[in-house]
């Protein structure tokens, strides 16, 4: 026989229920608080994916150096030396191999961001670096083959490298929140240096006793294992993953711009002041991050003497304290925004040309100073202050048009690797015997351009909504 429940069991039954659900919530709130969210996931992986691209860019710089000059070993307390087996190139022709990566490097850029939302940012992402990995591993039998084959391969690591940085300004357009923007993004740019701080001394190590071959079979056999991790974890949106908790999706939906409604306002683009603004310090950083990458062991070991082992390992420590100065850096930007209020304007301007000015005294110091380890610090605390200009410009796209932030970092990146361009080639048509005095000169030039991109920046930046970002008369409608 059924019994007929009065209306008092009714609303205490009902308020059993309500509680048993609150109890519920406030467990899964609690999990969720100390659980990681999948935005941090993505930003470590974003940062091996940055530090594998970086070390697979740099090996050459050790390598090309073991390439033409050979290798000395010891064995069983005997030094033997390896002949180079390529020691016929001229540093002209050493120039023109380290610039080629760059040459297809500024091709992709455009396509890279236009790829990022039409075919997904994070699929770009992975085929850009996938490709980078296997031209890699196959660098030692196209260097066999010829110069002509070196220079390709170079060629199409640059070209398939490209896309990642514009593909990762989308991924942050979607997974990072807009007082999170600074450290999240300069988080994962910080692999790059990481993983330059990888490249060199292990390079160095690698080739001193195994060959220099197998510096770029080690490098690229760990980009394709970073692949597969990053295919199988990352998504293209927070709504696609299903690990995501449902705080952190209205979060980051908040917020949210959807790419694909607009038609991208290029004449606007190309008129804006803080755009240029943007394109002068990322081109002016990346001369003198270029030049150093690819040449600093052949300055310390013209400079300080060391030999190529130890200069490998001296040439890492600058990009070591670059890359804890980015996030640190990134985190202390978001910081004075979200918790002392501060203007982002003039925290994206203090940053950069902090970072420009601080680089380019030490630079002057190192002119200086004849000491072998001042030298080193001088070198070491000069680049690692890039992170901070780093963290005034490398963020600001998404300032100015979240929703076209992939396509102004591939506009920025593309005038921005002109330098990687130049910079090999300067070096070889100035530094023809090693001199000091040959260096002092490629460090002259880096200062003039610091601080002009310091003064243009400061003149020019913006950090506001853009009005043609705003501006939503150019709706087509949802692509599908």
């Amino acid at each position: 026989m059924y019994r007929v429940l009065s209306q008092n069991e009714n609303e205490h039954d009902n308020k059993n229920y309500t509680d048993k659900d609150n109890a519920d919530q406030v467990r899964d709130d609690e999990f969720d608080a100390k659980r990681w969210k999948r935005r941090h996931i993505v930003a470590v992986l974003a940062l091996l994916g940055f530090a594998n691209i970086y070390a697979m860019r740099a090996n050459l710089s050790i390598a090309i150096v073991e390439m033409t000059s050979g290798t000395d070993r010891r064995i069983n307390g005997t030094v033997h030396h390896s002949p180079a087996d390529f020691g016929n190139w001229s540093p002209m022709t050493q120039g023109v191999v380290l610039s080629s990566f760059f040459y297809g490097y500024i091709i992709s850029q455009l396509p890279g961001g236009y790829l990022a939302y039409t075919h997904g940012a994070k699929t770009v992402f992975f085929a850009g670096t996938l490709g980078t990995a296997v031209f890699t591993l196959l660098t030692p039998p196209f260097a066999r083959m010829g110069y002509g084959m070196l220079v390709f391969a170079r060629f199409m690591e640059g070209l398939l490298e490209g896309v990642t940085y514009p593909a990762m300004h989308v991924i942050w357009s979607r997974w990072a929140p807009p007082l999170e923007q600074t450290k999240l993004t300069t988080f994962a740019f910080s692999g790059s240096y990481f993983g330059t701080v990888l490249a060199m001394p292990v390079s160095a190590y690698i080739g001193e006793n195994f060959g220099w071959p197998m510096i770029f079979w080690f490098f690229g056999a760990l980009g394709v294992i970073w692949c597969t991790i990053w295919h199988k974890i990352v998504h293209d949106r927070p709504e696609d993953d299903p690990k995501i908790s449902t705080s952190e999706l209205a979060l980051l939906q908040r917020d949210a711009f959807s790419q694909s409604h607009y038609i991208v306002p290029w004449a606007q683009i190309v008129r804006s002041k803080p755009v240029w603004a943007i394109i002068i310090a990322h081109s002016a950083q990346n001369l003198g991050f270029y030049i150093m990458l690819t040449n600093l062991p052949k300055m310390l070991k013209d400079m300080a003497g060391y030999n190529m082992e130890k200069a490998g390992i001296a040439s890492s420590l600058p990009y070591l304290l670059m890359g804890f100065q980015i996030i640190t850096g990134g985190q202390a930007c978001d910081y004075l925004r979200k918790n002392k209020h501060y203007d982002t304007l003039f925290v994206r301007k203090m940053a950069c040309v902090l970072g420009f000015l601080g680089q380019s005294l030490f630079l002057i110091l190192i002119m200086i100073t004849s000491n072998s380890l001042l030298l080193v610090l001088f070198f070491s605390i000069s680049i690692g202050l890039g992170g901070f200009a780093w963290c005034g410009f490398s963020v600001n796209h998404l300032d100015l048009a979240p929703q076209y932030a992939g396509h102004l970092m591939a506009v920025s990146n593309t005038f921005a690797t002109i330098p990687g361009i130049i910079g090999p080639l300067l070096v070889g048509a100035i530094v023809e015997n090693g001199t000091i005095g040959e260096w002092n000169v490629i460090l002259y030039v880096i200062i003039v351009v610091y601080v002009v991109g310091a003064a243009v920046f400061w003149k020019f930046a913006d950090a506001t909504l853009q009005p043609w970002a705003s501006d939503h008369s150019s709706f087509v409608g949802q692509l599908e």
